[in-house]
């Protein structure tokens, strides 16, 4: 016999309350129970006045609504009232019974923009959940894996007009012009006077949409308006640091920036994982120098093909000379005002040499070879990146960094931007995190049989397990050809 409702319980009166409609097990529920909120009235207490002008709407009030919206990834603030409206679980998480009315869906982008724009009280919280993920035991920052993806603008890619502007300044600068005199000094040469430089300026395409976003392109497909979200994660997924850009900034050139701001927040790594866009000689350089392990992949020598590179030649650093296939000498020359020494080789050999015609296609016959200061490092990159323990680290950056972009995209809507401007879109990004780390946070805090865990004992690494670790001595190649002992043995404990 087949059943038929009635529809008279739409009109029934019942006493119950939110919290009896709530499951115990909803994600709302667990983020209410890892993480307190008060921090905030802290945060934006110098933003709202002692005793002038009316109640204002309670900044947390406003601050979990825009939780909501990117926890659960709804793509506006309109769609998050509306939700709001109807979900009782929203209603608990916010304080609002079933009777109060829900603010405005403008409310949060009036608030924004009259207190929190200027401010750091978003970037406040971002901290304050690693903090709190610190306290319990969740996060490792001893290994960054950074990276970078991009978020497209939302501007049409055929509206833009083009301008000059000056090239970015280069990282490093003053302590290589530093080691280029000196290095010049060294070898009896004069050192560099002070040059004025006028500022370089190159032609780039500006949106007439949104002009604060920068054009990328990526193969002949791929070309549109775009920011860039340089970022750092560790081992668990846990985004640590951001900075966001133009979409046609390289990734190297934000790099030091983010590893200060991890390091200043948390603690200086142990280890970077990133990819073949970081692997330029001064960040080896600056890495290894903090005593920090760089882990970096292959890349594949650049050259015209039939050529021999630069790795075919040997070099003895200790008559600061490169020998060639043919057993002769390339001598030093000068050293460069950007870092690097010039050897070249003698044309009356080269010209009976025959490996010319692989060697060099001077009209002088003569070979030129440039080597950075700082190539040192990049040897050492290079010898390092054959030890097990950068081959397991590096295997591990699909599992975080590229797992991390994955879900902000798929999960979040960080695929494209939802505002324009690139405060807006930094805000965009910085919830987007705070989400992230919220939702693992939360749910790590909690079994798999719906009850909290116990802080600070749960997911704290065992260093005694054998499978909890990997040791490996690591002696730089620089370090052997100098003679000096090679350093204390790299500690780093890994979960395998």
């Amino acid at each position: 016999m087949m059943g038929k409702r009635d529809h008279h319980h739409r009109s029934e009166n019942i006493t119950i309350t939110l919290e009896q409609l709530v499951p115990q097990d909803h994600l709302v529920r667990k983020i209410d129970a890892f993480v307190d909120v008060d921090f905030i009235y802290r945060a934006v207490e110098k933003l709202y006045s002692e005793n002038l002008g009316r109640p204002s709407i309670d900044p947390v009030l406003l601050i979990k609504m825009a939780l909501l919206q990117y926890v659960f990834g709804i793509p506006s603030m309109r769609r998050t009232i509306k939700e709001i409206e109807t979900n009782v679980a929203y209603r608990w998480f916010l304080g609002l019974g079933l009777d109060e009315k829900v603010p405005h869906f403008s409310t949060f982008g009036k608030n924004y923009i009259r207190r929190f724009q200027d401010t750091d009280v978003f970037e406040t919280i971002f901290y304050r959940v690693l903090a709190q993920g610190v306290d319990a035991g969740f996060l490792d920052p001893s290994v960054l894996f950074i990276d970078s993806t991009h978020i497209k603008a939302n501007a049409n890619k055929r509206k833009y007009k083009k301008k000059f502007v000056r090239r970015a300044a280069q990282q490093y600068k003053e302590e290589l012009e530093l080691e280029v005199n000196e290095d010049r000094i060294l070898h009896g040469k004069k050192p560099f006077t002070p040059k004025k430089r006028n500022p370089e300026e190159h032609e780039i395409k500006e949106s007439t949409t949104d002009p604060e976003s920068g054009y990328y392109v990526k193969g002949e497909r791929e070309k549109q308006f775009a920011y860039s979200c340089h970022t750092a994660c560790d081992r668990n997924g846990f985004v640590l640091g951001l900075i966001l850009t133009l979409g046609n900034v390289h990734d190297s050139t934000v790099f030091p920036s983010l590893l200060e701001s991890v390091t200043q927040h948390l603690k200086k790594p142990f280890a970077v994982v990133a990819d073949s866009a970081y692997k330029t000689v001064p960040i080896a350089h600056h890495l290894l120098k903090q005593g920090i392990l760089p882990v970096f992949p292959y890349t594949r020598p650049r050259g015209v093909k039939g050529m021999f590179k630069t790795k075919d030649f040997y070099y003895d650093d200790y008559y600061y000379c490169y020998l060639c296939e043919n057993n002769q000498v390339l001598r030093y020359r000068t050293t460069t005002r950007d870092g690097y020494r010039e050897y070249v080789s003698d044309p009356h050999i080269c010209t009976t040499c025959p490996f010319l015609s692989q060697c060099t296609k001077s009209r002088e016959h003569q070979k030129v070879i440039y080597r950075h200061l700082w190539q040192d490092a990049m040897d050492d990159v290079e010898h390092l990146r054959h030890t097990n323990l950068n081959r397991v680290l590096y295997r591990k950056r699909q599992e975080t960094i590229e797992r991390v972009f994955a879900d902000v995209k798929e999960k979040h809507g960080m695929r494209w931007t939802r505002h324009r401007g690139l405060k807006k879109t930094t805000l965009q990004a910085m919830l987007t995190f705070i989400a992230l780390n919220l939702k693992k946070l939360a749910n790590w805090s909690w079994d798999s049989h719906g009850n909290p865990r116990i802080r600070n004992i749960s997911m704290v690494i065992h260093t005694t397990n054998p499978h909890f670790h990997v040791e490996m001595r690591v002696c730089l190649q620089s370090e052997r050809r100098s003679g000096a002992l090679c350093k204390a043995p790299l500690l780093l404990i890994l979960s395998i």
